[in-house]
């Protein structure tokens, strides 16, 4: 198991910022062991050498070279930011490859087995693209989709990129990566952000919250003397917009929610059903910055119970809307689901979710980092889903949802923080859950008490936890690999 996660430098302002350190729990033979390495990035190596923060990065502007002089200084406010290549946020695949990767158009390619890095790879080298998801998703013959947006003199497109599964050459890494589709923001100078995007069997599925990119603010950042997060703002007036992907296109709407991570969608009887983990308000980015991760006791519960609490969701899309089909009245057909769509004009259908969860979810603070099955399950109907419970601003449990009756199992043990979990199917699976979970828990009271802990999928129950004799930082996403 590889996880990922950020090594804060006191100077940092927000808990993206910090540079990527890679984790990995190799287990072999009954026994665990464990190695980390910094990413060797341009801007670790920067900083490092100058031994001050060197690349900007989200929620943190690089001081200008005390070296220069003052009027080489007020130059430098003039030049444009440099985008980062601290591939900080999760391991993604790419023709059998293993790389790191942010939100930039950079990421590095890994050696999974020893965390050596490899080789830098610029997404504009080969399509028209400014930056990339770190969550692509992967079709049954291998091949990758991700998006990404562009920003040109007409302004911003969202751009689905599909990224074929095998190789010509060796040393290929994205050689015969396109652009399958653009979409066009509906304000070009506000682009919507995202973190990730759904995929069923035949759709890609873009969700175009209300989270919102003032281009000029984030182009003017340096001058202005502000981090590229002062251009990233939260918009309520503003509808979430579904736009399915395929031959045919259309528009499905809902209020304003803002989502990171889906957790599936798949396509029955003529409706896509769209899983995801959404909160009603955007602007959780902005608790994450690092005075707040600094607070204790009523200060940072304080700020804590100004978040909105994350919860999973469905939305049920109809597939065969058109100009016959009834208006001002539910499409959705579906037996036992509270999900509605309503065509409200010729090419709009407006959505309203149904929860995927009991009142019990409520206790343990919502779910995010969603996992299910992935390779049995994604893009096809599925019964269970894996997450973090958030009664903090971190991860402090770990949740099973049955969809079946939305019940939940739970590990929990107080003053303990578990990571995104990952599932490891058995290899002899019958059942969906025939497997084990996987999580990286922390305990920051105790120096040293980081430890990777395994459950039973099926049942919750715990089956051993192999302790690492390091303090680790909380990381975001991770992967597991039978063969690394």
């Amino acid at each position: 198991m590889v996880k990922l996660n950020l090594d804060p430098i006191e100077l940092y302002n927000h808990w993206f910022d910090g540079m990527a350190m890679l984790h990995q729990f190799k287990i072999a033979n009954g026994q665990v062991t464990y190695m980390s390495r910094f990413l060797n990035s341009d801007a670790y190596k920067n900083n490092s050498e100058k031994d001050r923060i060197v690349m900007s990065e989200f929620g943190t502007l690089a001081m200008a070279d005390p070296c220069k002089n003052i009027f080489q200084r007020f130059l430098s406010r003039f030049e444009m930011m440099a985008p980062t290549d601290n591939a900080s946020v999760s391991f993604v695949k790419y023709k059998g490859d293993y790389f790191v990767s942010t939100e930039t158009n950079f990421m590095h390619k890994v050696n999974p087995n020893n965390l050596e890095t490899l080789e830098k790879v610029d997404w504009s080298k080969f399509i028209a693209v400014n930056g990339a998801t770190a969550h692509p998703h992967y079709d049954s013959d291998g091949t990758t989709y991700n998006m990404g947006n562009s920003y040109g003199s007409k302004g911003a497109q969202y751009n689905i990129i599909s990224v074929p599964p095998e190789k010509t050459d060796a040393k290929d890494t994205l050689q015969g990566a396109k652009i399958l589709c653009s979409i066009a923001p509906r304000n070009k100078s506000h682009p919507s952000y995202y973190h990730s995007f759904a995929m069923s069997e035949n759709y890609v599925v873009f969700i175009e919250q209300p989270i919102k990119m003032d281009l000029l603010k984030i182009v003017t950042c340096k001058l202005r003397g502000k981090a590229l997060s002062d251009g990233i703002y939260w918009d309520p007036k503003q509808d979430t917009v579904f736009h399915l992907v395929d031959k045919q296109s259309g528009e499905y709407h809902t209020k304003a929610i803002s989502t990171f991570h889906q957790i599936n969608a798949f396509e029955e009887d003529g409706f896509l059903m769209l899983d995801m983990c959404c909160s009603e308000d955007g602007q959780a980015i902005n608790n994450y910055l690092i005075q707040n991760l600094r607070k204790s006791g009523d200060a940072l519960d304080e700020v804590y119970n100004t978040m909105s609490r994350v919860f999973p969701r469905r939305f049920v899309l109809p597939l065969h809307v058109n100009g016959e089909s009834p208006s001002d009245q539910n499409l959705n057909t579906r037996p036992f689901s509270a999900a509605t769509c309503v065509q409200i004009s010729k090419d709009k259908v407006f959505c309203q979710h149904e929860d995927l969860h009991g009142d019990d979810l409520l206790e343990y603070g919502g779910l995010e980092f969603p996992q299910i099955n992935y390779r049995r399950c994604n893009t096809r109907p599925y019964r269970y889903f894996y997450g973090c419970g958030f009664r903090h601003l971190v991860g402090d449990s770990l949740l099973k949802m049955d969809l079946k009756d939305k019940t939940l199992k739970v590990w929990y043990q107080k003053g303990f923080f578990p990571s995104e979990p990952a599932f490891v199917p058995s290899p002899d699976a019958v059942e969906e859950d025939d497997g084990l979970i996987l999580s990286v828990v922390l305990c920051p009271s105790q120096d040293k008490g980081a430890f990777l802990l395994v459950l039973d999928a099926k049942n919750f129950e715990e089956l051993a936890r192999a302790y690492v004799p390091v303090n680790m930082a909380y990381g975001f996403h991770g992967t597991f690999e039978a063969s690394a």
